[in-house]
């Protein structure tokens, strides 16, 4: 079985001296770099007191140091537990108090704006947790600032030098990754990977890439830079503007540089998309593939991007949590199905659908289940799909289903066939709910620059190319649409209390 500390070692043997990890504007590790400074790493967390099975709770954004510690804490046999601050202190407590962590690594702006300058965060509409206050063995990355623990070590000393400097023997079956999903303050759920579970996964992406020796990298999920380094390529992270949390796409893409691939959200790929469109940013000439996950990847916007790169190739990603990836279709495949095409199954992955047409699926890249429950042997995606050949079509999502009168409504059937009409850039359908249970079914619109009626377009194509029990009461165009977590996925929610407004 593959284990990606392993697959790491054994390109550090085969290409040394290959350019493997790095920051933009910097310097790249070696591959032979690389993996002395993950075995010091390791070394280094064992001698501090950190034993296999340890949990560090992890909240530092990624960059090159953050991920030497990750790696290092999972050959050292721990597991890292990513949290994210931003939930708000009483679930961020109970995550907490789920995961029962021996660690904690924090950046120290963390620490100070959670403590004694909690009046400022506050002021920014930061509610966060008193990092400072957990009971566990502190790390902290950046300069000692004030609300900082005395006796938190510094991240960079584990980096430093150690008397060894060889990997820790494989534990295939012992926890890497813990990473919280949905759930809430009364039952918060977490995912358990395995390193099994995880190089699985790994493995499964790079193979769906053309990612090789040889190949550049751009991007900071770790999903996608890990399989880039088990290919032999070379991994750029971008850098965090100092107090955020997130990257602005367009400062990545000018940073793209010499970079042959690269990874973006659906929602940041459009920002970027404007800005070349607008004129105010130089498409990038040497970039041959992007991986779009996070977000349903639609037909408008793959149109967009190929008209603005079209020397570059678009994979579609097609995955959850719990099991990552599951299917990736190119842009062409997409743009060429009549429906939301997923793709293949990637290998490994086994997947059947229910009698109610809900996607199942199993296979290594499985997670061994969540915290505290029983190991899974298959997940229920919530999705609803068909088989197309050897090829799985997504027709809509269970939790998302309206009803109006006596039918089920799934807008994931229609959104991608909606969006590939001229003039529309993005469409989610939402139920109003009325007083007697039934809903209306409202359509909310962005639309492409230009001149057109876009609405009533759509009020006269929409019956010819949807179900006509599925066409919506109403249509609303909006300036955008609300996007929700770190992926942006589209916020259904959010979406209702907009449409409902404006029909207000």
């Amino acid at each position: 079985m593959t284990d990606f500390l392993a697959e790491l070692a054994a390109r550090a043997e085969r290409i040394p001296d290959a350019s493997a990890l790095g920051a933009v504007g910097k310097r790249a590790l070696t591959y032979r770099e690389l993996m002395d400074s993950v075995g010091r790493v390791a070394h280094n967390l064992g001698e501090a007191g950190f034993a296999p099975g340890d949990r560090m709770l992890f909240s530092i954004r990624p960059s090159v140091p953050s991920v030497l510690l990750i790696f290092g804490a999972i050959a050292a046999g721990g597991t890292i537990v990513f949290v994210d601050p931003g939930v708000g202190p009483e679930l961020f407590a109970k995550r907490v108090e789920l995961v029962e962590p021996h660690w904690a690594a924090t950046e120290s702006l963390l620490y100070a704006v959670s403590g004694p300058l909690a009046g400022f965060g506050r002021r920014k509409g930061l509610e966060l947790p008193r990092f400072g206050a957990l009971d566990v063995r502190h790390i902290h990355s950046g300069v000692w600032l004030p609300g900082t623990p005395f006796g938190s070590i510094p991240a960079r000393r584990f980096t430093g030098d150690a008397p060894e400097t060889a990997l820790p023997a494989t534990q295939p079956d012992a926890a890497a990754l813990i990473v919280f999903t949905s759930g809430t303050t009364d039952e918060p759920k977490a995912v358990v990977h395995t390193r099994a579970s995880l190089s699985a996964g790994l493995a499964a992406m790079g193979g769906e890439t053309s990612l090789a020796p040889g190949a550049f990298l751009h991007t900071e999920q770790l999903m996608m830079g890990l399989p880039a380094l088990m290919a032999g390529a070379r991994w750029a992270m971008p850098r965090y503007p100092r107090f955020g949390t997130h990257i602005d796409p367009v400062r990545f893409t000018r940073n793209l540089r010499t970079a042959t691939h690269a990874f973006y959200t659906p929602a940041d790929l459009a920002g970027a998309l404007d800005a070349i469109e607008a004129g105010d940013l130089a498409a990038p000439t040497d970039l041959r593939q992007v991986a779009l996950g996070g977000a349903p990847v639609t037909s408008a916007l793959l149109r967009r991007a190929r008209k603005s790169l079209p020397g570059t190739e678009f994979l579609a990603i097609y995955g959850m949590t719990e099991i990552l990836p599951v299917a990736v279709a190119t842009g062409t495949a997409k743009l060429a199905h009549d429906g939301d095409l997923l793709g293949a199954p990637v290998r490994g992955v086994r997947a059947r659908i229910a009698d109610d047409g809900e996607l199942l699926l199993s296979g290594p890249n499985l997670c061994r289940g969540y915290l505290g429950a029983r190991p899974l042997t298959e997940i229920a995606t919530g999705d609803l799909a068909r088989w197309d050949g050897a090829e799985l079509v997504l027709t809509g999502r269970k939790k998302d289903m309206m009803i109006r009168g006596k039918t089920n409504i799934y807008p994931g059937l229609y959104e991608p066939v909606i969006t590939a009409i001229d003039g529309v850039r993005e469409a989610i359908m939402v139920g109003l709910p009325d007083e007697i249970g039934d809903e209306r079914i409202v359509l909310a619109v962005v639309t492409e620059p230009g001149p057109g009626d876009v609405v009533a377009l759509l009020r006269e194509r929409l019956p010819k190319v949807i179900d006509t029990t599925a066409v919506p009461d109403d249509i609303v165009v909006v300036d955008r649409i609300p996007v929700s977590g770190r992926t942006n996925k589209p916020d259904r929610a959010a979406v209702r209390e907009l449409v409902g407004r404006l029909l207000a």
